[in-house]
Parts: C-alpha cells; sequence; structure tokens
C-alpha cells in the first residue's frame, strides 16, 4: 500500500476497550505515524498496571492528563470505551477537537460503565467466546483469538460498575465520528431513533462510518481503521 501522506498532524489517544491493554493498538498506532499522526496510547490504571483496585475515576484522570498534554486530539474509544473517550469530552470540551467511538456508545447517564459480565475476585474477568460468537468475533482466526485471551486482564469492579456521571452540555458541541464493525451505520441510526443511545441523540455533529470487520478491527483490520482515523478532520475552533 501507498504511504499517504498528511498535512495536519493529529495527536490521536487510543482507548482500548474492556480486558485489553494499550498494546493492542500497536499495528494501528504504527500505521498513524507513518501517514504522520501522533498516536497516544495512556496507561490505563487497573489494565496496564494490573491494579485490582483501579477506579473509573482512575482511568479518567489519565485520559484527561492525556488530554491536556496533548494538542487539539482526537479521543478514540473502543467498545466499552467510547464511554472513557466521551467522559474526556465532558472533562474538557474545549480540549477534545473530536472523538471517534469504534464498535460501542457512550452509557446513559447514572448506569453503570460496564457492567456486563460476573465479577469474582475483585474484577470481571474476560468471559471466553461464547458470548461473541457471531458478528463480533467472526473474522477472528484461532490466532488471533489467542492473542487476545493472552493480553486480556480482569477489569477492576470499581471500574465496570461505577456509575456515569455526565455534567457539561458543551460535551454535544464536541464532533463524533462512529465507526461501525460488527453493525451498520443505518442499524446504529435506528438504535438512536429508538432512544437506546440518548447520548449520541443529543450529539450536534454526528457521522457513522462502516468498517468490514467484526468487533475487534484493531486486531483483523489494523491498516483499514488507522486509514479511517488518518482521515478524520479535528475541530480547529
Amino acid at each position: 500500500m501507498t504511504t499517504m501522506t498528511t498535512e495536519v498532524v493529529m495527536d490521536i489517544i487510543l482507548l482500548p476497550g474492556l480486558w485489553l491493554p494499550g498494546a493492542i493498538w500497536d499495528e494501528t498506532a504504527a500505521r498513524l505515524r507513518e501517514v504522520g499522526h501522533q498516536p497516544i496510547t495512556p496507561a490505563l490504571p487497573g489494565v496496564d498496571d494490573g491494579d485490582p483496585h483501579a477506579t473509573l475515576e482512575d482511568q479518567v484522570s489519565e485520559v484527561v492528563a492525556a488530554v491536556d498534554a496533548a494538542t487539539s486530539p482526537v479521543v478514540v474509544g473502543h467498545s466499552a470505551a467510547a464511554t472513557l473517550a466521551w467522559l474526556a469530552a465532558d472533562r474538557r470540551p474545549d480540549a477534545v477537537s473530536q472523538v471517534v467511538m469504534i464498535g460501542g456508545f457512550p452509557a446513559a447517564q447514572e448506569s453503570a460503565y460496564a457492567d456486563f459480565f460476573p465479577v469474582a475476585d475483585g474484577g470481571m474477568p474476560f468471559p471466553g467466546w461464547e458470548p461473541f460468537e457471531g458478528p463480533d468475533a467472526a473474522d477472528l482466526d484461532d490466532d488471533a483469538r489467542a492473542r487476545l485471551e493472552a493480553m486480556a486482564v480482569p477489569v477492576p469492579a470499581a471500574v465496570a460498575q461505577a456509575e456515569v456521571r455526565w455534567h457539561d452540555k458543551r460535551r454535544f458541541d464536541v464532533p463524533v465520528i462512529e465507526i461501525c464493525p460488527e453493525f451498520s451505520p443505518e442499524e446504529m441510526r435506528g438504535w438512536i431513533d429508538s432512544g437506546d443511545i440518548p447520548e449520541l441523540a443529543n450529539a450536534h455533529h454526528l457521522e457513522a462510518v462502516d468498517i468490514t470487520s467484526g468487533h475487534w478491527p484493531m486486531v483483523t483490520k489494523p491498516v483499514d481503521l488507522a486509514e479511517l482515523l488518518a482521515g478524520v478532520s479535528p475541530r480547529t475552533g
């Protein structure tokens, strides 16, 4: 593939979904560097450091610190971390230039961050592949599944079960791009129209784009994902 060139260098903060450390972005980040951007993978407490007592607020603080250290960053959240990316926009609506969500949506006000699976010994372990069989995992071969399982870290209960609270309505002015892997943009629009995604229903600038992959495109389509991220036009004013 011919290396793309870019005139606008973007700081792109990459936040992985449940169980996964920042290293899951390595291939996508490498491609972003090739085309001239600056990928940033904050070390999320409870994941990258293995701290079982980490809280959602600890993770938010780490992401906000990355935003504060960057220049008009694009904040990318995969899956459940769509909420984490949106929390960054809520805390820093004037600093975040754009939020990109991949296969996930922000949690509703006062709902749990990601209380999806049983908690054991203070953490929510990876539940195996059965819950994800079908479109989510259809493009994962045995090697990719083994890689994800090997990287998986239990999500601290104080992250998964934390109550999400939104504070600053200026977050709705931050442009949002939803990258749709195992579902289509049309399906997403239907969920918004049905009232299932209230945070995106109130977003003033929302775009949806498709990617032909399952739920983990940074594993199965890392270059394609990087090309989509490199095509983002960040807010400048």
